[in-house]
């Protein structure tokens, strides 16, 4: 090949070897070696260049015009190529060949213009090599490098690589996006001035050196999370994957990045529901639940400023149970008005209220200022159901902290469970007030409650156990019931709870004995209720309540209505016997004034008058007992009644029995008749004498009390009051609670047939009620008898006894009596005596009778002597409408048992002259002559 064809002759003047040589060199070139003259025509070219044009023979395309060989879209280049060669210049290029056979070849060639000796360029000399293979891949490289671009710049996330400097050498389109700086600002800046925040800039410098230095690293192969740096300077979360890699060398660092806010604002969202929702079951109070609520959205958003107001809708009001603000303090509850509060109530909407929007609705007339005015306001309703039961209310008062649509959708998300805790916590606190009030009920009820099984296996007892039973409920619960229960009782109470447990839900009644924690047998009222099925139960319900104490009460109304009835009926034969008394009596008297002192009849007669008298004893008891015998009370001094009876007692009760008396020397004054008393103080002792047959001690005290309103509880029908007590005690018999239940009954008794009547003890019992008091009796067997009879104390100066007569009194007159009479056997023999006492009597069997006899009669009429019982009209009835048509005329009642025509509750009316049924002739006699001679 010649180097220089137009220097023939100097390649002529070469060493021959020296060009074979050179010939044989190009000739083993693998590349493309060639000659071109000005106009491209090729003039030489080796075997290898020949080759890659797919020539056969160099005469094949020796001054041949290259050009046409060049793809048509680098021609330009290549002869652009060869005019700079043929310039002097040297130049490279990469084109594109089409062969003689039609395949296309990527070349790279070196061109250099050759000189002749005068230094002029004679032809275009190049190496040309195929780099068809590396076109190849450098274009396979670049359709990857292309699509690995497109996918960058598509992908969601950032894409960001920073040499091992630290700098930035790729920045993805969304990471302009998402740091706000543009790729050309980007590019080579230090990536912890860009995007990592002041704080955490060393940690990431430390980093980065200790991977080169080890090729370890705290985030290398792991999804992290890290707070980023914006542009604006606004920090954001952020997630990211670092990647190492080694190129040319060196080590780059690629990541992917990407905003997580959103994601983090709706974990924050997420979680804010689930901690409202665990706030709701371990807060307290509404109060502590409001509390942490505002915690809650305070972490989501700016909340200085924050109130919940809650709807009733039943009462029409709204309250405000929790209110922080920095401008205006908590408001009142109060009806609804217009209030940004209540549109957001009536619209059931969130409103943010911005001043402008404010002012819009004000002008609209739809809302009106409340409070200061704030800058936004942002109120969202709190929605149960269809229900809106209030509203949570942020606002701030700063134009640098406003509210967005962020915000908005922030306490909306939080609202619904907002709602749902707060009515979760209302009903838990309706709950709780219920349980307090119910628990208040269970505790403080007179009634105890117990839950037992079927077997009666206690589960459960209420704190009433302690004061119905005395037990601490440690020593109840747990037991069974029956182990308290009366043996005799036991088979009562198993069959009404064998009817509960056959009867689910009824309610059946049951009353036993059960013992007292003091060992003392108390009588329960109770009622089962099969509560076994009820989940919430699971037990046989037991309410019960002692009736001990009422069933004693019960027991002694009883007793007192028995005590009535009998009085009423005792009370009744009293009055019909004493006028048949008072005839036996009198007859007797009168027909003894009659038959002379040796007449044997007399001592018949006697007979008969001392069975009147016993008989008339025996009415006066029933009198007594029964309240009906008329007492003429006085002021008088217990202790003074007692010092009279003394003597008399002590011959009564014996030598084997002593009497002792402790009475109290400043002793409060009754009102009683002393007579009547003496009789109590007889009777109780003659009772006591008898109690102690081998002898014993008698007690008599008195003594000032003051009875209070829990004795008076325990003892009715005693009422509260100041009493003096006169007590009665022996050391006798005793007696037991059955024998205590009947003592005051008439005709009782425990003594021998033939020792007693069984109307002491009933006389003292009516005596002592009668005189306005009460009488209790306390005893046990073997250990005596206490009887204490209480009388009202009066303030008053106790009356002086009247002194005796110095003679009998005079008995006969001449005076006109009116006798009225309905009983005929007692009206003659009232008659007969006063005739012959020398009285002139009109007779009337009734009171209208005796009323028309004095109005016919012309004469005087001195004492009207009348029956205090009669049919029609009463002796109170006749004296009153006599004495007014006769003023003057004297009055002298007569009955057997009292009437309210003359006493109140048993005591004679001050003035009124009485005398009781039965009487002998003697003692009408002298009564007529005191009533007619007093003034």
């Amino acid at each position: 090949m010649a180097l220089n064809p137009s220097a023939k002759g100097q390649r002529e003047q070469r060493p021959a070897d020296r060009d074979a040589l050179l010939r044989a060199v190009i000739d083993t070139e693998p590349e493309c070696v060639k000659l071109l003259a000005a106009d491209g025509t090729l003039l030489e070219m080796n075997p290898a260049g020949l080759a890659m044009i797919e020539a056969e023979s160099a005469a094949q395309v020796i001054g041949r015009d290259v050009l046409s060989l060049v793809a048509p879209e680098h021609r330009p280049a290549f002869a652009e190529l060869t005019r700079a060669v043929f310039r002097g210049e040297a130049g490279k290029l990469e084109f594109e060949i089409v062969g003689l056979k039609g395949t296309r070849r990527w070349l790279e060639t070196h061109a250099v213009p050759l000189r002749a000796g005068d230094g002029t360029i004679t032809a275009l000399l190049s190496i040309t090599r195929d780099v068809t293979e590396r076109k190849r891949a450098e274009a396979a490289l670049g359709a990857s490098q292309a699509r690995l671009q497109g996918i960058l710049d598509a992908a969601l996330d950032a894409f960001v690589m920073i040499d091992a400097d630290g700098r930035i050498t790729s920045w993805s389109p969304q990471a302009e996006t998402l740091f706000g700086w543009p790729a050309a600002d980007a590019l080579g800046r230090a990536l912890a001035e860009t995007v990592i925040p002041r704080r955490y800039r060393g940690a990431h410098l430390r980093g980065l050196v200790r991977f080169l230095a080890t090729g370890e690293g705290p985030i290398l192969g792991r999804r992290i999370e890290i707070t980023a740096l914006h542009r604006s300077g606004r920090e954001f979360p952020v997630e990211l994957a670092v990647t190492p890699l080694r190129h040319d060398d060196r080590w780059l660092f690629s990541a992917f990045v990407r905003d997580i806010t959103a994601r983090k604002q709706a974990e924050q969202l997420q979680a804010a529901v689930y901690r409202v929702a665990d706030a709701a079951q371990t807060t307290r109070s509404l109060e502590d639940l409001l509390k942490a609520i505002h915690g809650i959205v305070g972490e989501l958003m700016p909340a200085r400023n924050f109130y919940i107001a809650l709807y009733d809708a039943a009462a029409g009001r709204i309250s405000f149970p929790y209110f922080v603000d920095e401008e205006d303090t908590t408001p009142a509850p109060k009806q609804p008005g217009r209030g940004l509060t209540e549109y957001v109530l009536r619209t059931g909407r969130p409103l943010l209220a911005t001043p402008e929007v404010h002012e819009a609705l004000e002008r609209r007339g739809e809302v009106e200022l409340v409070g200061a005015a704030s800058v936004d306001w942002l109120g969202v309703p709190l929605t149960v159901g269809d229900k809106t039961i209030g509203v949570v209310v942020v606002q701030t008062y700063t134009e640098g902290v406003r509210f967005g649509e962020r915000e908005q959708e922030i306490l909306h998300f939080v609202s619904t469970q907002v709602a749902m805790a707060i009515e979760r916590k209302r009903a838990e606190e309706r709950l709780r007030d219920s349980e307090r009030r119910f628990r208040a009920l269970i505790e403080h009820s007179s009634d105890a409650i117990a839950l037992f099984g079927p077997d009666g296996a206690i589960r459960y007892g209420s704190p009433a156990t302690t004061r119905v039973l005395g037990y601490a409920l440690d020593e109840f619960v747990g037991r069974n019931a029956f182990e308290f229960i009366h043996p005799d009782d036991q088979p009562l109470v198993r069959e009404r709870l064998t009817d509960a447990l056959q009867r689910p839900g009824a309610q059946v009644s049951v009353h036993a004995r059960v013992r007292h924690q003091d060992g003392s047998w108390h009588l329960l009222q109770g009622v089962f209720t099969n509560l076994l099925d009820d989940p919430d139960v699971g037990a046989i319900v037991n309410n019960y309540y002692d009736i001990t104490e009422s069933r004693r009460l019960e027991d002694q109304l009883r007793q007192a209505q028995k005590m009535e009835a009998v009085g009423r009926l005792a009370g009744g034969l009293a009055h019909d016997f004493n006028n048949i008394l008072t005839a036996i009596a009198g007859y007797s008297d009168l027909l003894l004034e009659d038959l002379p002192l040796q007449d044997p009849r007399r001592e018949d007669v006697e007979e008969i008058r001392k069975a009147a008298e016993r008989a008339a004893a025996l009415t006066r008891q029933l009198l007594a007992f029964s309240r009906r015998q008329v007492l003429q009370p006085k002021v008088i001094d217990l202790n003074a009644v007692v010092a009279s009876a003394e003597k008399l007692l002590r011959r009564l009760i014996g030598e084997d029995v002593t009497l002792a008396t402790r009475l109290e020397p400043a002793l409060w004054a009754v009102r009683a008749d002393p007579g009547q008393i003496e009789q109590v103080i007889v009777n109780l002792a003659v009772n006591a004498r008898d109690a102690m047959p081998q002898g014993g001690q008698l007690t008599i005290e008195t003594a000032n009390t003051l009875l209070d309103q829990a004795y008076a509880d325990e003892h009715q029908p005693v009422t509260a009051g100041e009493y003096v007590m006169l007590a009665v005690t022996d050391t006798g018999i005793g007696m037991d609670k059955e024998t205590q239940a009947h003592i005051f009954e008439p005709f009782f008794t425990t003594k021998e047939r033939g020792k007693g009547t069984g109307l002491g003890l009933a006389m003292v019992y009516g005596i002592v009620k009668q005189s306005g008091g009460f009488i209790w009796v306390y005893s046990e067997p073997e250990q005596g008898t206490t009887f204490k009879s209480y009388l009202p104390r009066v303030v008053e100066s106790v009356e002086a006894a009247p002194s005796e007569p110095a003679r009998a009194p005079r008995t006969a007159g001449s005076e006109t009596i009116l006798l009225a009479e309905d009983e005929e056997a007692v009206r003659r023999v009232a008659r007969e005596t006063l005739t012959r006492h020398g009285y002139t009597v009109l007779q009337a069997p009734a009171g209208a009778v005796a009323l028309a006899l004095a109005g016919n009669y012309q004469d005087a009429i001195h004492l009207l002597l009348t029956d205090v019982v009669m049919p029609g009209m009463s002796g109170r009835q006749l004296a009153d409408r006599l004495t007014a048509l006769r003023p003057g005329l004297k009055v002298l009642y007569m009955s057997g048992y009292t009437d309210d025509a003359i006493v109140r509750e048993g005591r004679l009316e001050p003035g009124l002259a009485y005398l009781q049924k039965p009487f002998r002739p003697d003692a009408l006699a002298r009564k007529v002559r005191e009533v007619l001679d007093a003034p």
